[in-house]
């Protein structure tokens, strides 16, 4: 039964499934209303949750500087980051030379590997694939052990930047490779998963054969590199770091709804007009540099870009213009936390802090992966 309206469309009058009695139904407006109410509450949230990821970070940071083997209090060090002026000499050194590059560079390492993970999860449509799990890590620190056991270098590169080029082009040459092998064998994302965990245990071995060859001394360095540490971080490698993840952050998320169309299928991604050859390409170009840069200077960071990105998605969905955000949020907390774990497990001591990573994602992916299955 439907009854005029004074304005818009006709009420609608449907019968009780229950007691009978004829009540007013939800007009197309109406259902139109309900969805967008829902939908700015939805969106509402995800920013809220990415505002608290981002304040997390700054609290991290925080902790991260004002931990560490000193007798410097909290407050001494809060405020010679105000006023460096009040600070001795020694504990200038030691708040702005050592403390703050090394918090800065576990937050940008932890965002780089988390992007790059969170990338990869997508472009290959594998929730195990990251930059430590598909070779490109495995590639990168091969190159840089070719620097630092057997010094090989490179023309008209400096000295210093020898071991981050040869672990980017590395890492580089990982993900041709890849692509090039897939597409020889027409198999598609499942032939890039394979191909990169080969490439995992071809890498694993020759850079086993490079330490062994090394002298103790190189072998030492090699060793204490691979367990991930950020005691070598440097103001030079802080901004050097800043510029990789400013440039390549910007291109991921303006491909931030092409990852989102891909995550339906190739099939209607390419019904949407995405070139996926070309998404995919440009996005593990972009996970190369952010890890193999990463990788350069702390060594292998492992599990922070495959935990990552699982825990943004499960906070924000799968939308990628708030889950690339999250994901890179994320990684940061993470990494910063395991900076101020290493500095805080052992007293006086600074452990590597590619151990502290490991040791605390392997429970949490165990989580999420035990989660997921209860839901499924």
């Amino acid at each position: 039964m439907r009854l005029p309206s004074p304005s818009g469309p006709p009420v609608v009058l449907r019968p009780n499934p229950v007691s009978g009695t004829p009540t007013i139904a939800a007009t197309p407006s109406d259902l139109s209303r309900q969805t967008l109410q829902a939908h700015g509450r939805q969106t509402s949230a995800r920013r809220l949750i990415l505002a608290v990821l981002a304040l997390a970070c700054l609290v991290a940071l925080a902790l991260d500087v004002m931990t560490g083997p000193s007798s410097l209090s909290p407050w001494r060090i809060l405020s010679g980051l105000v006023d460096p002026a009040s600070l001795s000499p020694g504990e200038a050194a030691i708040v702005w030379q050592i403390r703050l590059p090394y918090a800065l560079m576990a937050v940008m390492v932890g965002a780089a590997l988390a992007l790059s993970g969170a990338e990869m999860q997508t472009v290959l449509n594998n929730p195990l694939a990251s930059p430590f799990t598909l070779g490109v890590s495995s590639a990168a620190s091969f190159g840089a052990s070719l620097s630092i056991v057997l010094g090989l270098s490179l023309p008209f590169v400096p000295n210093d930047a020898v071991t981050t080029v040869n672990a980017f082009l590395f890492a580089f040459g990982s993900v041709l490779a890849l692509q090039a092998l897939a597409r020889a064998q027409r198999g598609g994302v499942q032939s890039i998963v394979l191909f990169g965990i080969a490439l995992v245990f071809a890498f694993n071995a020759l850079t086993a054969l490079v330490q062994f060859v090394s002298s103790q001394e190189a072998l030492q360095q090699l060793v204490f590199w691979t367990m991930g540490s950020l005691s070598r971080s440097t103001w030079r490698s802080v901004a050097f770091m800043a510029v990789v993840l400013a440039l390549a952050t910007p291109f991921s998320l303006l491909s931030a709804r092409a990852l989102t169309a891909l995550r339906l299928g190739e099939d209607r991604a390419m019904s949407f007009g995405v070139d996926v050859s070309r998404l995919r390409f440009l996005a593990l170009l972009r996970v190369s540099l952010l890890s193999a840069t990463a990788v350069a200077f702390v060594g292998v960071i492992g599990f922070v870009g495959l935990v990552a990105p699982h825990i943004a998605r499960l906070l924000v969905g799968e939308d990628h213009r708030v889950f690339l955000p999250a994901s890179l949020l994320s990684g940061a907390l993470l990494m910063s936390l395991a900076s101020v774990a290493s500095k805080s497990l052992v007293p006086g001591a600074l452990m590597p802090v590619g151990i502290v990573t490991a040791v605390i994602g392997v429970p949490v992916f165990l989580i999420l992966i035990f989660r997921n299955g209860a839901r499924g």
